[in-house]
């Protein structure tokens, strides 16, 4: 199977440069927001729980927008913390229009299917998130043929194929149907956007010469042209 290369001249412009020192800054500075969330809720001793998930509770309702932002402890938050700053770059310099639509679907949407079909709990924590954007990554990997696109599908099978038991209702601490929510909005979501963040692919010289048949025609005499034409008609 043939697998197309970026182009360099886009792989290695200035854009491309810049677009993921951005990625990176914007990345890294959500999980900063999420550390002074925590920092302040935990400075002043306030419980994070009435910003989670509550499923059919009308008060519930505030964790589909709250509760990506809360952690129940620090040992939550730091689990979170590298595979967003890892997952988030990646996804805004491979994908930067996609993400535009992604994010929004796997940060509001686990939230609205926990609430209607999840367990009677809290449900809190930016681990949907990560399912989400694991999930985004390697379908879309898998559906182009751009080596990029391959190369970060395969680096999150190695970092975070571990986290496939999450979306299994083992640990019942877990929000597993957040996580599986996540999975599977992710996987919706680089199956409804694969054409889109598709890099321009390497032409080789030999891709850009005519075809034999065409120099054949272009380099014949006149005459012969035209001989030929005559016994056509």
């Amino acid at each position: 199977m043939h697998f197309d290369v970026p182009d360099p001249r886009y792989t290695h412009s200035v854009h491309s440069r810049a677009l993921l020192a951005l990625a990176v800054r914007l990345s890294i500075g959500f999980v900063v927001l999420l550390w002074l969330i925590h920092l302040m809720n935990w400075g002043m001793g306030l419980d994070p729980l009435p910003f989670g998930v509550r499923p059919r509770e009308w008060l519930g309702l505030i964790g589909i927008g709250a509760a990506p932002l809360v952690h129940g402890d620090f040992a939550h938050l730091v689990a979170n913390s590298v595979p967003l700053a890892v997952l988030g770059a990646t996804m805004l310099f491979l994908y930067p229009h996609s993400t535009l639509r992604v994010l929004p679907a796997v940060y509001l949407g686990p939230g609205v299917l926990v609430w209607l079909f999840g367990r009677d709990s809290v449900h809190l924590g930016a681990s949907g998130l990560v399912y989400g954007l694991v999930s985004y990554v390697f379908v879309a990997g898998l559906l182009r043929r751009d080596r990029r696109a391959i190369a970060a599908s395969l680096l999150v099978v190695m970092l975070y194929g571990s986290l496939a038991w999450g979306v299994l209702p083992i640990q019942p601490r877990m929000s597993w149907e957040t996580h599986l929510s996540a999975a599977l909005i992710g996987a919706l979501m680089a199956l409804l956007l694969r054409r889109l963040d598709v890099a321009p692919r390497k032409r080789y010289a030999w891709e850009d010469e005519p075809e034999p048949a065409d120099e054949l025609a272009d380099e014949a005499p006149p005459s012969w042209r035209e001989g030929s034409d005559e016994a056509r008609r």
